[in-house]
């Protein structure tokens, strides 16, 4: 099997058998026929299946007939992140090296002056983050309205990352007759109602299960204590131990994370970069590209960097935190793994985290092995004896209130106004204080002698409005 039986043009075939390519992917084989033929398509596949030359090829071909005009771009590629959007723009550049196409890149970041120049002398590929795309339709500097073409990639991502309203808004301002490419690589039902209102009549292409995990990876837990300290130690040990690491992508679920890990590891001596939401363009392209050239071996990243980049020959990936949301796992690890390679990768897993590991496990149909004894399980909150609502720690779920009388009541889930009476309107009033205290209410003064715990989650800064007006930040 070979790309010649595609239909694409001689001109697209010479470039890829350049850059040495010789046989299609299954996504490729049979979504380029359907693209060719303007169909609408719904791709459904995981990262590293090749899914974006399935849209870039037939794409090239097409766009050999007819010229772009200024400010009216023919052809649309919607992209969640900076990153996936210039590596877009890499493969355009690279497939269409017989072409004279003219290709614009809309990112934050840069400066819209630039971007405004490109815009003016025309565009054949518009490659867009929503946001930015947006600025521009608003500033008047950019119409839709020659749009023949519009791909939406990495949909479920757009979905996480809140852009479901941006995209909806964006395809009622390309034409209706447009032909629209769709790829995601899971279905939850945002999803499937976005498809049914603007995809008409697709093909449904689909290559894998969704929320499928590549057999080629090799998986496995550990386990770890639950401080940040504990984690970290577990990290270096994983890392120094394991067998043909030739580089390793470790994920974090908070961006702040990232730069405290990234720091540790710097500090003993492993070369690593970082790459999370809050550094600048340049950085983030420069930390990938030391990455992608073997200059650094460790890349801690943010679930900015889990989705669709290309980074080839990734022999391991390591999960610092668990990820929150179960499809988060299969796209990080995906990372690895990747065109007919091998992979390994390790999750580290604490003990208030066998929840979040069951919900991946019932995800992708499999149980996941732990590379020695698992950790004990966390009781359930609403099993752990009752503790007072202290600065600096999380309310236990179960509604656990401090009334104004000095004492700590429990109203089993519901929430009550602190101190006394209400209105007729609900509002809490202030009422006389109570002489006595209920049986199932602590005083404040015997409460706050219990030693302060050790276990404060690391986002107490979200829970500070709840107790701080106009606060003071004060470093020791």
């Amino acid at each position: 099997m070979s790309f010649a039986h595609l239909g694409l043009s001689q001109k697209v075939l010479d470039a890829v058998t350049a850059a040495g390519y010789s046989a299609p992917t299954p996504i490729q084989d049979q979504a380029i026929p359907h693209v060719l033929a303007r169909r609408d398509v719904l791709g459904i596949a995981q990262t590293g299946t090749g899914k974006t030359a399935a849209f870039v090829l037939p794409m090239l071909t097409t766009l050999e007939q007819g010229r772009a005009r200024a400010r009216m771009p023919r052809t649309l590629i919607l992209e969640p992140t900076r990153e996936l959007a210039a590596q877009v723009e890499e493969s355009f550049i690279k497939y269409g090296k017989n072409h004279k196409l003219n290709v614009a890149l809309l990112i934050g970041g840069v400066s819209f002056g630039n971007q405004d120049t490109k815009l003016t002398r025309g565009v054949d590929v518009l490659i867009a983050t929503p946001g930015r795309l947006l600025d521009h339709t608003e500033r008047g500097g950019l119409l839709l309205t020659g749009v023949e073409l519009l791909v939406i990639d990495e949909a479920d991502r757009m979905l996480d990352m809140g852009f479901i309203p941006d995209i909806e808004r964006i395809c009622k301002l390309v034409p209706f007759t447009r032909q629209t490419l769709f790829f995601t690589a899971t279905m939850p039902p945002e999803i499937r109602r976005i498809t049914e209102q603007f995809l008409h009549n697709p093909v449904k292409v689909e290559v894998s299960r969704p929320a499928t995990t590549v057999e080629a990876i090799t998986q496995g837990l550990v386990k770890s204590g639950r401080e940040p300290h504990d984690k970290r130690e577990v990290l270096r040990r994983l890392i120094r131990q394991a067998e043909g690491l030739k580089n390793a992508i470790v994920f974090c679920n908070r961006k702040r994370d990232v730069a405290t890990l990234h720091r540790s590891l710097l500090r003993h001596k492993f070369s690593a970069v970082a790459l999370h939401g809050d550094m600048d363009q340049s950085s983030r392209m420069t930390a990938l590209d030391q990455f992608r050239k073997g200059d650094v071996t460790v890349l801690v990243a943010s679930d900015v960097a889990a989705r669709g980049l290309d980074i080839p020959d990734v022999s391991h990936v390591f999960n610092f935190d668990v990820p929150h949301h179960p499809d988060d796992y299969v796209h990080r690890i995906g990372r690895t793994g990747r065109a007919g390679r091998t992979g390994t990768a390790i999750t580290i897993v604490t003990s208030a985290d066998h929840k979040a590991v069951a919900a991946i496990e019932k995800l992708i149909g499999r149980s996941i092995a732990w590379l020695g004894a698992p950790p004990a399980d966390d009781p359930a909150e609403d099993d752990r004896p009752s503790e007072p609502v202290r600065m600096g720690t999380r309310a236990p779920r179960r509604g656990r209130d401090t009334r104004r009388d000095g004492t700590v009541a429990d109203v089993g889930g519901r929430s009550e106004p602190s101190g006394g009476r209400t209105d007729a309107g609900g509002r809490a009033g202030r009422g006389p204080r109570a002489k006595t205290a209920p049986a199932n209410v602590m005083p404040l003064e015997t409460a706050r002698k219990r030693p302060p715990r050790d276990d404060a989650p690391d986002d107490i800064e979200n829970y500070l409005p709840a107790f701080l007006l106009r606060p003071v930040r004060v470093k020791a």
